[in-house]
């Protein structure tokens, strides 16, 4: 039966109305650099925040995938749950999700693949009101139009756990993975960016042994660094900033950083 999850964030995350959110979004991915080597990537870390903080550094991780709609075909998309504790990922019962620039289909026959793995479990309620995944959908919409979504809210897992989850449903050049994370939150303007130049370089190195002082995701991400590691993925750091950067405010800031990871053979 079909069933759609209906925007939860927008006009609290980003613009409501459709044609302000299409022109923010296109506005944030034409303010993006061009890449001086230009490669593919097959995964993302990107914030999960409200546009106006870090819809900047977001758009540089998006706007390396202008070239690839109609390529990209489906993309797994994990963020940390902050409203509802779960044990494992929990996949939606909804069968779509919608934004204001339109609806989404899952995509169900790898949300059924993963029903026999135990750290997987279905959550409707955990997904309802988290923003982590939401934030993204504007932006992946905008640069790949059509796709299938595989929706996973990562609640208490192991990086053990998740990169099971990721080799299952890593696909080939038509699946992009996505990691939605934040990094160090409310700290002062000089502490954050010793304290996410550090986060950072874990990340680089391929070290899951991150802790949610560093990153909200750290879960969802140290299972992206923990499979990065075992399949010789190299990291790089496309942006970080932080919302004293964005938005102005340095007395207490949340860190952003846009990673990208590739596959050796890109």
């Amino acid at each position: 039966m079909h069933s759609t999850r209906p925007p939860a964030v927008a006009g609290l995350f980003y613009p409501a109305h459709p044609a302000e959110l299409s022109a923010g979004v296109r506005a944030l991915l034409q303010a993006a650099p061009d890449a001086a080597e230009p490669r593919i990537p097959k995964a993302l870390i990107v914030p999960h925040a409200g546009y106006v903080y870090s819809g900047p550094v977001a758009g540089q991780a998006y706007a390396r995938l202008r070239p690839l709609a109609g390529r990209i075909t489906r993309v797994v998309l994990l963020g940390p749950v902050h409203r509802v504790p779960v044990r494992g990922l929990a996949l939606p019962q909804a069968t779509a999700f919608a934004t204001p620039l339109g609806e989404i289909p899952l995509d169900t026959e790898a949300m059924a693949a993963l029903a026999d793995l135990p750290q997987v479990v279905i959550s409707e309620p955990a997904h309802a009101q988290e923003h982590s995944l939401e934030v993204h959908l504007p932006f992946l919409q905008t640069v790949l139009g059509a796709f299938r979504l595989l929706p996973l809210a990562v609640g208490d897992a192991s990086a053990a756990e998740v990169a099971e989850v990721l080799a299952r449903v890593w696909g080939g050049a038509e699946t992009l993975i996505v990691v939605s994370s934040d990094l160090s939150h409310y700290l002062p303007y000089l502490e954050a960016q010793r304290t996410d130049r550090e986060t950072v370089r874990h990340i680089l190195a391929l070290r899951p042994d991150l802790d949610h002082h560093a990153a909200c995701g750290a879960t969802p991400v140290n299972g992206l660094l923990e499979f990065a590691g075992q399949h010789a993925l190299q990291a790089e750091l496309i942006d970080l900033r932080n919302s004293g950067d964005t938005a102005g405010d340095r007395s207490r800031v949340v860190g952003y950083a846009a990673i990208a990871f590739y596959e050796a053979a890109t």
